[in-house]
Formats: structure tokens, sequence, C-alpha cells
């Protein structure tokens, strides 16, 4: 089993998003036999307390009228085989590798199942939105993926608790992890210099921005070694026209970019 770092962490949750987005994406586009789109029929505000959240709250329609219909992203379906296919090996299991990868697992389920939101379509005469048909659906996947990348920034780091069955925060900590943060407990790597046995390259001859100061910035990814510049001369397509029809022709110019890189 690979180390519990925060990097591992990030790696686990997004990948059982991903699982439960193909599967409901599967779903609504009737590719799979054991499910269908989620065919909601309850009217107004009345709606299944298990799946209200507070995302869910925020988008519900608060005028006029109007019921469920269309055909919505199935994610009950597809937050259940998610977790069925990644926890499953570990549910017999109550060591601390493992309480930590099936909380990461749930954190990257929740990143789509609780931050569904809701789409509508009006009907009525010239255009009027008498009543509206609402139907539920994913995130875009991205806003799924920064969402963990916010969690894996504030990760909390944990260690097992006396029963031997949880977990508690190593340390002080602003406030304990809720089921939507990231945790781990081992910390990373030195990732600045080559290391065969965890795989990574380091970060000499890399290219950095020299004017960010996020994680592609030359401070931060250079490590505090510092960075080389140069001018180089790169190929690009440019004065492109559009011709009748169909095709778009360019020229090839000569641009100078300034390229920094790690040392």
């Amino acid at each position: 089993m690979f180390a519990d770092t925060r990097e591992t962490g990030f790696v686990n949750a997004i990948t059982a998003a991903g699982v439960t987005y193909a599967v409901t994406r599967a779903c609504t586009m009737g590719h799979l036999v054991e499910c269908s789109c989620d065919k909601m029929t309850s009217k107004g505000n009345r709606l299944d307390k298990l799946t209200r959240t507070v995302e869910m709250e925020k988008s519900l329609p608060n005028e006029g009228d109007w019921e469920w219909g269309g055909c919505g992203d199935n994610v009950k379906f597809g937050f259940k085989k998610s977790r069925d296919f990644m926890d499953a090996p570990y549910r017999k299991r109550s060591d601390i590798k493992t309480l930590v990868k099936l909380h990461n697992n749930n954190a990257g389920r929740l990143a789509i199942r609780d931050y569904m939101s809701t789409e509508c379509k009006c009907h009525g005469l010239s255009g009027s939105c008498t009543v509206r048909t609402c139907w539920r659906k994913m995130p875009a996947f991205r806003d799924v993926g920064n969402r963990l990348k916010e969690s894996f920034d504030g990760a909390a780091k944990v260690i097992p608790s006396n029963d031997g069955h949880s977990f508690i925060t190593e340390g002080p900590t602003i406030k304990p992890p809720d089921r939507f943060d990231l945790i781990y407990s081992e910390d990373s790597p030195d990732f600045c210099k080559p290391n065969r046995k965890t795989g990574s390259l380091g970060t000499q001859g890399r290219r950095c921005n020299s004017t960010s100061q996020g994680v592609d910035g030359c401070e931060l990814l250079c490590c505090g070694r510092g960075y080389d510049t140069r001018v180089v001369k790169e190929k690009i397509s440019c004065e492109c026209r559009f011709r009748w029809c169909c095709e778009v022709t360019c020229n090839t110019c000569l641009v100078k970019k300034t390229v920094n890189t790690c040392r």
C-alpha cells in the first residue's frame, strides 16, 4: 500500500470522485442497464430530506410554480457504485491507512453529491415562465477538482485514536477535519531532489513562472535554489484567416519568449 501522504489522499479522493462522475453520467446517458437517469416526481418544496443539502437549498427555485421532471443525474447510483468499487476491499480493516483511505474516498464522492445544482426549463406562452420543470445536475468535474485541490492545500495530519477504530488530529489545529476535508498520516517526501524510491524526478530544469506566488512560481518550485533565465525563439501560428469553404490558413511567426528554469 502507498504511503499516506497528502498527495496520495488527493489521488484517492479524485479517483473516487471520477468513478462517481463516470457512473452517474453513464446512467444519465442510458449506457448502463442497471440504472437510468433520475426522474424525480415530487413537486414544489416536498423533497426527500436524505437528499437535501445546503447547496441544494440555495439552488432551488423560490418563485413561481415548478415541479421535478426531465432527466436528472442519478448521483445516488453513482455514489453507491463508487463506494462498492473503491471501499469494499478495506471495510473489514481498521488500521490508520485504511481509515485515511476510506475517509478521502468519501470526501471525493461528497465533492460531487453534495454540490449538485438545480437546472430548470420554462414553460408558458410567448416565452413566459409561469411553470418550470427542474432537474438535478452534477457540477463540472473541473469544479470538483478545484474543490478537492483546496482540501489538499488544507489537509490535516492524523494519528490513530486509542479505540483503534478512528483517528484524531496530530497536534493543535484550527478545526478537526470534517467529511469534506482531506487527511493524511505520513509526511510527504522531499520532491525537490531526485528520488528513485518515490519516483520523484526533482525540480531541477523545470520551467517556472518568476511572477507567480503559487506552486508554479520559481521561488517555491525551485526550492530556494534559484533559477536561470534565457530568451528563446519559438514558432507559432499567426495571421490566421478563414477561407470559404472550409479551412483556416495561418502563417508561421517567430516570437521571443523569456523562459525560467530551476537550477
